[in-house]
C-alpha cells in the first residue's frame, strides 16, 4: 500500500461521519432537483437550520444518555411541561423572562432528580421511568395553564427563537466564521505541535491541512448561505439566527465535555461496561443523576428557544420530538446498546432528519407517508449501525 493511503487511514478520519455528511449532502440535492430549484435557496436553507436547532440541542445530550445504556421517552413531553411554565409565568403571572426561565429550569431539575433517581437509585430501567413521564408530564404541560396558549411577548425573549430579529446580522456573522475558521487552522496546527513533542510520526502537512480544510469551507459556505437571505421589508440580509448559535455552543460545551472532561469518560466508560465500571471506583449512581441533570438543562435551552420562536407556550408543544431526537442520535451514529457516539453526529443526524421533513413538505408529500417515511429511515439508520459495527468491530 502506497504511502498516500497509509497517510489519509492515520489521518484519524470518521469516516462513518464523513459517509453522512455525503448522505445529507445527496439528500439535499436531490430534494433540490425534485422541488424545482427550492430546496436548496437562502430562504429555505435558514428556515431548515432553525427548524433543526430545537431538535439538534436535545440530540447532543440524547447522545450521552444512550452512550451510557439510557433512554429518555419524556423529553418532549417534559419540554412541553417546561415550555409552557415558562410562558405562564411571563404572561398570567406577570413574570419576568429571566425570572420565569429559571423557574423552568427549576422544574426540569425537579423531574431529573425524580426519573434519575428512580433510575439510578432503585434500578428501575429508564425506558419504564421515561414511558411513564412521557404521558404524565404531557398531562401536567395541560394542567399549567388548563390548556389555554400562554403568548410571549418580550422582544428580547423572541429574538431567542429567531424569527424576525432573531439573528446576528452580516458583519458578526463573517466575523464570528473568521474566528471559527482560525481557530479550526490553529487546532491543526497545535495537535501537529504536541505530536511532535511526543515524538509521534506526523502526517504529511497537506494531509492535515486538507482534513482542516474541509469544516473551514463548510463553515465560509453556511456564512455565505445565510447572509443571502433577507427579509423583503428589512434593508440587509439575516445572517446567523441565533437558535443555531445556541445550537452551536451547546454542542462545542458537550464536545468538551465528553473529550476533556472526568464525567465524559467516565459516561463511556458505564456504557462501555457498567460491571466494571462500578468495579474501578467510578460512582456510576453519581454520574447517571448528573447526566439526567445535563439532560434537564438543554431540555429547558430547547424549550425556551422552542416558545421564543413560537411566541407561545401550548400543551402540545414538544409532541413527538422524542422520535426526532433518538432517531438524530442513531443517524449520527450513537449505538443503542451504549458505549459510542458521537456530539457531531448527532448534528448530522439532526440535519438529515429534519432536511428529509422540510425536503417532502415542500414536495407537498402527505403527513401520513412522511410518517413512514421518517419511521423507516430510523430502522434503516439501525440495521445499518449493526451491519457496520459487526463489519468493521466498532465498539
Amino acid at each position: 500500500m502506497d504511502e498516500p493511503t497509509f497517510a489519509w487511514r492515520r489521518a484519524g478520519i470518521d469516516w462513518r461521519l464523513a459517509l453522512m455528511g455525503l448522505v445529507l449532502v445527496v439528500l439535499a440535492v436531490t430534494f433540490h432537483v425534485m422541488s424545482g430549484g427550492l430546496f436548496l435557496t437562502p430562504e429555505n436553507l435558514y428556515n431548515v437550520a432553525q427548524q433543526t436547532a430545537v431538535v439538534g440541542i436535545v440530540a447532543t445530550v440524547m447522545v450521552l444518555v444512550i452512550v451510557a445504556r439510557h433512554i429518555d421517552l419524556s423529553v418532549g413531553s417534559v419540554m412541553g411541561f417546561v415550555g409552557v411554565l415558562i410562558a405562564f409565568l411571563q404572561y398570567s403571572a406577570g413574570w419576568s423572562w429571566p425570572a420565569a426561565s429559571l423557574a423552568g429550569l427549576a422544574a426540569a431539575l425537579a423531574v431529573s432528580v425524580y426519573q434519575g433517581w428512580l433510575t439510578a437509585g432503585l434500578g428501575v430501567p429508564s425506558f419504564v421511568v421515561t414511558l411513564g413521564g412521557l404521558m404524565s408530564f404531557r398531562g401536567a404541560a395541560f394542567l399549567v395553564a388548563d390548556g389555554k396558549t400562554q403568548p410571549v411577548t418580550d422582544d428580547f425573549f423572541q429574538r431567542l427563537g429567531g424569527g424576525y430579529d432573531g439573528a446576528i446580522g452580516v458583519t458578526a456573522t463573517w466575523g464570528l466564521a473568521a474566528l471559527v475558521a482560525i481557530g479550526l487552522i490553529a487546532r491543526m496546527l497545535m495537535r501537529r505541535r504536541a505530536r511532535a513533542s511526543h515524538g509521534v510520526a506526523l502526517e504529511p502537512l497537506w494531509v492535515d491541512a486538507l482534513v482542516a480544510a474541509v469544516p473551514v469551507v463548510l463553515v465560509l459556505a453556511f456564512a455565505a448561505t445565510m447572509n443571502r437571505y433577507q427579509i423583503s421589508s428589512k434593508p440587509a440580509p439575516q445572517g446567523i439566527p441565533i437558535p443555531v448559535l445556541i445550537w452551536a455552543v451547546v454542542a462545542g460545551g458537550l464536545s468538551f465535555i465528553v473529550h476533556r472532561t472526568r464525567f465524559g469518560r467516565y459516561v463511556f466508560a458505564m456504557g462501555g461496561n457498567p460491571d466494571a465500571a462500578a468495579l474501578v471506583g467510578i460512582p456510576v449512581k453519581r454520574v447517571t443523576l448528573m447526566l439526567f441533570a445535563l439532560l434537564s438543562v438543554l431540555i429547558t435551552v430547547a424549550a425556551i428557544v422552542s416558545i421564543a420562536r413560537l411566541n407561545a407556550g401550548t400543551n402540545s408543544l414538544g409532541t413527538g420530538m422524542e422520535l426526532y431526537v433518538i432517531a438524530a442520535a442513531v443517524i449520527g451514529g450513537t449505538a443503542l446498546a451504549g458505549g459510542s457516539g458521537s456530539i457531531l453526529g448527532s448534528v448530522l443526524g439532526a440535519l438529515i432528519m429534519q432536511s428529509l421533513d422540510s425536503g417532502m413538505l415542500l414536495l407537498d408529500v402527505a403527513i401520513g407517508k412522511r410518517m413512514v417515511i421518517i419511521g423507516q429511515v430510523l430502522i434503516v439508520a439501525v440495521v445499518f449501525d449493526v451491519l457496520y459495527r459487526r463489519r468493521f468491530g466498532e465498539t
